[in-house]
């Protein structure tokens, strides 16, 4: 910052607000790069996690697919390869099904409680 060359007494009341203008504009513009860096290695932080999350994620997929395969040949020696797809795929889609289900439900809770709906409406009367 540049320091007034004379007596800060002298400065008429018209500089004084231009220089706090200007310190403001530069504070602003610090705390702005200040937040843009932050976000920028965050980011950075977070694609490796992504990365690794989706790796595991597709490994996971991969031996999913390989017990269900595994269970379908084993399960045929039993009852043929037809019946033993289908006893797996009825398994699977069964409990596809309750874990949709059970999320949907476990979301719902994102609209609010019948009791979070009461306490509102109690404290707008109150």
């Amino acid at each position: 910052m540049d320091a007034p060359a004379g007596d800060p007494r002298d400065e008429s009341i018209g500089d004084l607000f231009g220089r706090l203008i200007d310190d403001g504009k530069a504070y602003a513009r610090a705390e702005v790069d200040l937040y843009r860096q932050i976000a920028v290695h965050r980011a950075g932080r977070a694609r490796s996690g992504m990365v690794l999350l989706g790796a595991g994620a597709a490994l996971l997929v991969a031996a999913l697919i390989a017990l269900t395969i595994g269970a379908v040949l084993g399960l045929a020696a039993l009852t043929g390869p037809l019946l033993a797809g289908v006893i797996i795929a009825a398994a699977l889609a069964l409990t596809g099904y309750l874990l949709i289900r059970s999320g949907v439900t476990g979301l719902q809770a994102l609209g609010g409680s019948e009791e979070e709906a009461a306490a509102r409406k109690r404290g707008e009367i109150e």
